[in-house]
């Protein structure tokens, strides 16, 4: 069977902050993109690589979650809280990559919260209305939850809610915009993502799947 006959992998990438740990991660498996990925002017969201049966897609991280579920891509990498957000049946996360750490937490106003002790209802401005719900529900609370994809912080001030979960890294940001964070949902890494169907019946997905776990065995025996 010739390249030309073989039905090309997609493998979901996302844009923003797990990027470029990832790439680096990608390579050590054989997943390397072609130059014009790197070049910033170029709105291509659709890659080669140097596998002549794969191609990339960049997308945004919510996305690279439903791309893989569906099908449309057999293998992806995606933060935990995304897979957490949506709990598709058909995505199996079979490797903790042990990059793009950070947390997903509840932050509210400095000194001007309003405590939740006894509450019933809170207004929760976040761009994770599952977990977000999840969360206080297992605390007895109903969330409201306000969908915003940025700028979330502004969200208390402004009167759109009293609190918001974001994700937070070093925390300079809510501080610099006032709030504090007042619980930690869950701890976030960047996992390796595969639809369940492709698994079973590509063997080229088990094949990555066990390379990047080696990969991420060497990268935890080392560090």
């Amino acid at each position: 069977m010739s390249d030309a006959d073989i039905t090309p992998l997609t493998f979901a990438i996302p844009k923003g902050r797990i990027l470029d740990e990832a790439l680096p991660v990608m390579a050590r498996a054989g997943v390397v993109p072609e130059d014009g990925f790197h070049d910033k002017a170029n709105r291509s969201l659709s890659f080669a690589t140097t596998r002549a049966d794969m191609r990339l897609i960049r997308v945004r991280a919510f996305d690279v979650a439903t791309f893989v579920a569906h099908g449309a891509a057999q293998i992806g990498i995606v933060g935990s809280d995304v897979i957490e957000e949506f709990d598709y049946a058909d995505l199996y996360a079979p490797v903790d990559l042990d990059i793009g750490h950070c947390r997903l937490s509840v932050a509210e106003p400095a000194g001007g919260g309003a405590s939740i002790d006894g509450a019933s209802h809170v207004r929760v401005a976040t761009k994770y209305p599952g977990i977000t719900r999840r969360h206080f529900e297992a605390r007895g609370i109903q969330a409201e939850c306000v969908k915003l994809n940025g700028a979330m912080e502004l969200a208390p001030s402004l009167g759109l809610s009293g609190r918001i979960v974001d994700l937070v890294s070093t925390g300079t940001t809510i501080k610099q915009n006032g709030l504090v964070e007042t619980a930690v949902i869950m701890e976030i890494s960047a996992r390796l993502i595969v639809n369940r169907a492709a698994l079973k019946t590509d063997p080229r997905v088990g094949e990555l799947v066990e390379t990047f776990r080696a990969n991420a065995q060497l990268r935890q025996a080392a560090a």
